[in-house]
């Protein structure tokens, strides 16, 4: 080997046994072994050296390269080893702690709650039934044969001709009167699904609550006084309301339950809009239809009762200013902590 190569051998060596830690083994790895390197400089050279020389300086310089890759990966196991064998750094427990920041119940879920709450302090239960449903259920049962009009204002998600995902919670009161006896004084709570173009007020998932109040007696002022309750304990007792005369082919006479606008006091806005005169469509409710009990078997002419039904995602863009549906399912946690 030539002065200049055992030179070079004897201080790369060195260097590789000496390194500590990996950012000096790195930095001798690409002074020693580097496409910059004396090694790769004398490799490139070999073709300047007489041909009757070249063979025996070749072998030199890659015995060299070879022993100092060697040196290098010896060097690199060492400085790993000792790092997994190093003692674990111990937490400083005289640190602040940093806190995790608590979880709640999403806002609609909260909403579901406290309407669920106000309605049981007046005496409802609560009722649920299955999201996948009968046509019987949903239409013809609740006043809507086929071929009625009505159909044709839910687009409906049909699994089969017969069955369905329900376009409202209504069906949950049909399969109630079914299975029992009035009095029945229920709530019905849940998901809904309608093939709707999904956009800042309409969804093809939401929320439904609806009750019915089914006994002898029962009037329109009945309906009237419930409704009122709930509403001035949902929105506020300052809160106003109106009914007006609606359609609803499961209910005889039916009503648009409106509440005087929560962001303009009934000045007009943006909101409420320019036609509605300060009032905000809140809910739909009316008496019962006798077509409805006769389907279920009760007598119309013993029984009476009212029924309502309103979307929690309303309640909540109302009552919380939300100005788009999509942020409640949008998973935005700055969002979702402001509730």
């Amino acid at each position: 080997m030539n002065p200049r190569l055992e030179a070079l051998e004897t201080e790369a060596l060195r260097a590789f046994r000496d390194v500590s830690d990996t950012a000096s083994l790195e930095d001798a790895r690409v002074r020693y072994l580097g496409r910059k390197s004396e090694l790769t400089q004398v490799l490139r050279g070999l073709k300047d050296v007489p041909a009757a020389d070249r063979s025996s300086h070749g072998a030199s310089a890659n015995a060299l390269r070879a022993k100092l890759e060697e040196a290098y990966a010896q060097a690199r196991t060492r400085i790993e080893g000792s790092r997994e064998a190093a003692p674990a750094v111990l937490a400083d427990v005289t640190l602040p702690g940093r806190g995790i920041p608590p979880g709640h119940e999403h806002l609609i879920s909260q909403v579901l709650r406290e309407v669920r709450d106000i309605f049981h302090g007046m005496g409802f239960s609560l009722a649920e039934g299955p999201e996948v449903e009968s046509d019987y259920h949903n239409f013809d049962a609740l006043n809507m044969p086929k071929g009625h009009p009505a159909r044709a204002m839910t687009d409906t998600f049909y699994l089969r001709p017969d069955v369905l995902l329900r376009p409202h919670t209504s069906s949950v009161q049909i399969r109630v009167m079914e299975s029992r006896r009035p009095p029945v004084r229920i709530v019905c709570p849940g998901r809904a699904y309608r093939n709707e173009a999904v956009d800042a007020t309409h969804l093809f998932e939401f929320h439904q609550v609806e009750g019915l109040y089914v006994d002898e007696g029962v009037s329109m002022a009945d309906l009237k006084g419930t409704l009122e309750r709930f509403l001035k304990e949902f929105f506020g007792p300052e809160t106003e309301l109106r009914f007006s005369p609606s359609y609803f082919p499961f209910v005889e006479p039916g009503a648009q339950v409106e509440i005087r606008c929560l962001f303009c006091g009934g000045t007009g806005c943006s909101v409420c809009g320019p036609l509605s005169g300060g009032y905000l469509e809140v809910l739909g409710a009316g008496m019962v239809h006798p077509n409805v009990f006769r389907a279920v078997g009760y007598d119309p002419e013993r029984w009476t009762g009212y029924a309502f039904g309103a979307g929690i995602e309303r309640l909540v863009m109302l009552r919380h200013g939300v100005p788009d549906l999509r942020l409640l399912y949008e998973n935005d946690v700055r969002f979702l902590h402001q509730f």
